[in-house]
């Protein structure tokens, strides 16, 4: 496992935000998820898509195994190398990388989008956007969804939560 000093407060340990950040945060670390999620799986060809250094990249691809989003494994013996494919739990961060691409792309006009996101059958451009998977509801209204304690905060997010602001719809 690759030790590597937490940049988060103690006090935010139990936010699923903080801890998520810590884990993908990082600028290399996101386009290298992004390029697994385009079929990438050797170091070189890593290395030749985003044009890191050799010593940032190991140290990029061990964290994202210790983390348990990709898995090393050998594809060649004599000598060794190594693949970097993503596990179940690396899979899952896709609609992550996915609506930071559509954010993005949502402040350029069409002709200034160098990547889109399209239906690989109608070839058809998407429009990604996150929604409740109970109602179908988008989830980007801050008047409709916020967010509360769960059953394990603390006191310390409990009194957050329970002092939070109100929002423009709530006053």
């Amino acid at each position: 496992m690759v030790a590597v000093a937490s940049r988060i407060r103690l006090s935010d340990r139990e936010c699923p935000l903080s801890t998520t950040v810590e884990h993908v945060g990082e600028w290399w670390t996101l386009l290298i998820l992004h390029d697994a999620f385009d079929g990438y799986t050797r170091f070189d060809q890593f290395q030749e898509s985003l044009g890191i250094s050799s010593s940032m990249l190991t140290t990029r691809l061990k964290t994202l195994v210790a983390d348990g989003l990709l898995e090393r494994r050998p594809y060649q013996s004599n000598p060794v190398r190594h693949e970097y494919v993503l596990t179940e739990l690396g899979h899952s961060l896709r609609p992550v990388i996915v609506a930071l691409a559509a954010w993005g792309n949502s402040r350029l006009t069409s002709a200034e989008r160098s990547m889109i996101l399209i239906d690989a059958h109608s070839g058809e451009e998407v429009e990604p956007v996150v929604v409740d998977a109970k109602t179908g509801h988008r989830l980007d209204d801050s008047a409709t969804y916020v967010f509360t304690a769960g059953p394990a905060a603390s006191d310390a997010m409990r009194h957050r939560y329970a002092t939070r602001p109100a929002t423009s719809a709530e006053a």
